[in-house]
């Protein structure tokens, strides 16, 4: 192999290898799709000529035929009418216009013939036209998805997970302290003074309506039916009873204060 041939195929092996480094299969694609849908007004335009010429062959046909038998009917009257020479110059008219629509039926079974192929040909191309828009549409979402795999793969590789674990752990310990600081605030604050002098204070209001309860039934006489010293004796130990709940409920008090004052010093 020469020298030349060498450098020739070094040439096309390196303009090759760069071409496919620099073309993108999707936008080659894509210009593939318009390229075909540009030549659809193209093949229109074809089609409508010979369809055109088609058209003006078949009324040159209708009017050849109306002229053969409007020369008919001058030859039978010039024949009517003695006038030979008249009938004579018509009939060579007939002669010359039965052979141009000889003609012209040949011509028109012709277009006529070149239009139906045009035309298939035209929705041939459409048909497929579409089918290689098709095919074209699932290489370009798949070559998308490639790429999209590509960059995956290269996050994938860079990506270290121990970094993130260690971050995941670190920021699980901060939430578990502060849920477990806020359980020990929540603990205090069921247990504080305040909580305490609520039952103190509900417990006192429980003894008082009590005693208001037996005042009642005391009054109606819904306590026994015994002697006046009976009732004298009952009365005495409901007032001392009374007096007791009522020391009762002011030493509960006093506890309360004595709580409070020792929760402000």
């Amino acid at each position: 192999m020469g020298l030349w041939q060498r450098i020739k195929r070094l040439f096309r092996a390196g303009t090759g290898a760069a071409l496919d480094r620099v073309e993108n299969p999707e936008m080659v694609l894509q210009q593939t799709i318009r390229d075909m849908r540009d030549r659809v007004p193209e093949l229109n335009n074809s089609v409508a000529q010979v369809m055109a010429t088609e058209r003006l062959l078949l009324k040159n046909k209708e009017n050849l035929e109306k002229q053969v038998v409007d020369l008919d009917s001058k030859i039978k009257a010039a024949i009517k009418m003695d006038r030979d020479d008249i009938a004579t110059a018509y009939i060579g008219q007939l002669q010359q216009a039965q052979v141009d629509l000889e003609r012209t039926g040949a011509q028109v079974e012709h277009a006529t013939n070149a239009s139906q192929q045009a035309l298939k040909a035209r929705d041939n191309y459409v048909l497929n036209m579409k089918k290689r828009t098709a095919e074209a549409m699932q290489l370009i979402s798949a070559s998308k998805q490639a790429k999209l795999q590509e960059q995956l793969a290269q996050t994938m590789e860079t990506f270290d997970i121990g970094d993130d674990a260690s971050t995941f752990n670190e920021m699980r310990e901060k939430i578990d302290r502060r849920v477990a600081a806020a359980e020990a605030k929540l603990q205090l604050g069921s247990t504080s003074v305040d909580a305490q002098m609520q039952d103190i204070e509900r417990e006192a209001m429980d003894i008082q309506l009590q005693d208001k309860l037996l005042s009642y039934k005391q009054e109606m006489g819904m306590l026994g039916s015994g002697s006046s010293n009976d009732k004298k004796q009952i009365a005495a130990g409901a007032e001392e009873e009374s007096s007791s709940e009522e020391k009762s409920t002011d030493q509960l008090l006093a506890e309360a204060e004595e709580l409070l004052k020792n929760a402000k010093s």
